[in-house]
């Protein structure tokens, strides 16, 4: 039966316009990132970097598909789970307009399992999304850019040589999944709760923007626990010295508090007379 339901919701989620829509937008930012670094990149980079030139080596050009990759990942990451979370809540926000909710419960559908349903559903899109972004992500930044070591800026200057790099990079995009995993999973619940698409977009658009200036808050050191901070745990795969264990702790809690919403919008689910 769960089965059933799971195939039905993602034959409805890839039927839908706006999700083919979503994904071509996804494409479109990556590809004005790859555009605008292939014109401008360069000549930037050169003017940043050329006092250091004088007192450090760097192996290859600095512009390369490590760099590019890692302006990806700080480009997409407020444009993506928008767009994400606008796709997701649609799961549940379009059935309640529609009135096809009504329709499923007369046919002794469990709303248990018709709403987790939804939500691993979500959680298959996400996925597929992270994963074709950084599948062409790979392939354009080096067939373009080639090899290269890597230089970003967290507070001080880091380096890294082309083969820490790429790990560092794989590591940070499924550390940045489970970010993307958790804000749609928190438009899915917002959805259970406010029922209107429009409403629902907006407060999912409230909630990124509120998560994103968060970040740079200063809660002490209870703020290290606090969601907004660990949605950017990806960045910590740059630091020079790598601190697996607060990683994985990050990563954890995240997981934890996704699945704190996803039981949230459950039993809202189910305390809800669709009828």
């Amino acid at each position: 039966m769960m089965y059933r339901i799971l195939k039905v919701e993602l034959f409805k989620l890839f039927r839908e316009a706006k999700t083919w829509y979503a994904i071509v937008a996804v494409l479109i930012i990556e590809f004005i990132i790859f555009f605008a670094a292939y014109y401008q990149g360069k000549t930037i980079l050169e003017l940043l970097l050329d006092n250091l030139r004088q007192s450090f080596y760097f192996e290859g050009n600095l512009l390369n598909g490590n760099l590019l990759l890692y302006i990806v990942l700080n480009s997409l990451w407020f444009n993506l789970p928008l767009i994400l979370m606008i796709v997701s809540s649609a799961l549940i926000t379009e059935e309640y307009k529609t009135g096809t909710l009504k329709t499923l419960m007369l046919q002794a559908v469990s709303k248990k399992k018709l709403i987790l349903a939804k939500y691993i559903t979500s959680l298959i899109f996400t996925i597929s999304i992270l994963a074709l972004l950084m599948l062409s992500s790979f392939v354009l930044a080096y067939s373009i850019f080639g090899d290269g070591d890597l230089v970003v800026y967290l507070g001080t200057l880091n380096f890294f040589p082309a083969e820490e790099a790429f790990s560092r990079i794989l590591w940070a995009f499924a550390s940045g999944t489970l970010s993307m995993i958790f804000f749609t999973t928190v438009s899915v619940t917002l959805g259970i709760i406010l029922k209107e698409p429009t409403k629902t977009w907006i407060a999912s658009a409230l909630f990124l923007i509120l998560s994103s200036l968060f970040i740079k808050a200063d809660f002490g050191e209870i703020g290290d626990y606090f969601f907004p901070k660990l949605t950017n745990s990806w960045q910590r795969f740059f630091a020079y010295d790598l601190d697996i264990y607060g990683i994985l702790q990050d990563n954890l809690l995240l997981v934890g508090y996704t699945i704190l919403f996803a039981v949230i919008g459950i039993y809202k689910f189910n305390k809800t007379d669709i009828g």
